[in-house]
């Protein structure tokens, strides 16, 4: 797997305009499901724990990675099979739901900011401050001069985190509409998934042109040099697990954190 490659397959590049519809979302750029792309995902997770070990004992830079897209998307699976090696020590996952009324009387990005991950620690958002460009526009929650603003505030604010040390990966899981009408269906009748169901998903779907074309322009105008979006084709599992976990540990090994060293000579400790 050439890492840089995929890298460069799925990133949206600054200024370029994204249009889903047009991007195929079975799409694999040529790797199929074998047991030698199996092998590569169990040695990713297992490097990425290994680097984060190092993030953690450097002390000085964070990672965040940020999991957006449609309701049955595979947000909860990518943080399952990706960042299962974590330590959750050094590991925080955070998913955003309706604001709460303490979060509605700040601004919208005061709970995002609270919970960016610290020097030496990994930082997953299930959901994230992109919502306030996403449900609030399709919902019309606040007048189209606001949240149009919000945009370049965004932008700011990622650029801000990158300033301090912290690094910021964004990924935009892409199915289609009907693999997401055959997962939903799936938690229909699984009655261990029953629970994920709710009218939220229901009104959503109905919405899907409409969150498509606000997933278009943040996806356009948000990609930044410093905090790019990855569009992940991720109607294949396999693919979309992959493709995250490639492009997570090269940005680690990219980053290359390093043990600090002994503050004193260690071969004249005794331990008795």
């Amino acid at each position: 797997m050439n890492a840089q490659k995929l890298h460069k397959q799925l990133l949206v590049k600054p200024g370029r305009p994204v249009v889903l519809d047009k991007l195929d979302p079975s799409h694999t750029f040529g790797w199929e499901k074998t047991d030698a792309v199996a092998k590569r995902l169990v040695e990713n997770t297992a490097r990425i724990a290994e680097l984060q070990l190092r993030l953690f004992a450097e002390n000085k830079r964070a990672l965040l990675i940020i999991l957006q897209g449609m309701d049955a998307s595979g947000k909860d699976g990518t943080v399952r099979h990706v960042m299962s090696g974590l330590n959750p020590a050094s590991c925080q996952v955070t998913s955003f739901k309706v604001p709460t009324d303490e979060e509605i009387r700040h601004d919208y990005l005061w709970r995002v900011h609270h919970v960016v991950p610290a020097r030496g620690e990994i930082g997953v958002f299930n959901r994230s401050h992109y919502e306030d460009v996403l449900v609030v526009r399709v919902r019309q929650l606040v007048p189209k001069e606001i949240w149009k603003r919000r945009y370049d505030q965004i932008n700011d604010f990622e650029q801000m985190l990158t300033e301090n040390g912290v690094t910021i990966l964004k990924f935009f899981l892409h199915i289609d509409k009907a693999e997401q009408r055959d997962r939903l269906r799936a938690r229909l009748v699984d009655p261990a998934k029953n629970w994920k169901i709710t009218r939220s998903d229901l009104d959503v779907r109905r919405q899907w042109e409409a969150y498509q074309r606000a997933y278009d322009e943040a996806l356009s105008r948000c990609s930044t040099k410093w905090a790019p979006w990855f569009v992940v084709p991720a109607n294949k599992k396999w693919f979309r697990n992959l493709a995250v976990s490639e492009i997570v540990r090269a940005k680690l090994e990219e980053l290359h954190p390093q043990f600090p060293k002994p503050l004193f000579d260690l071969t004249k400790i005794r331990i008795v």
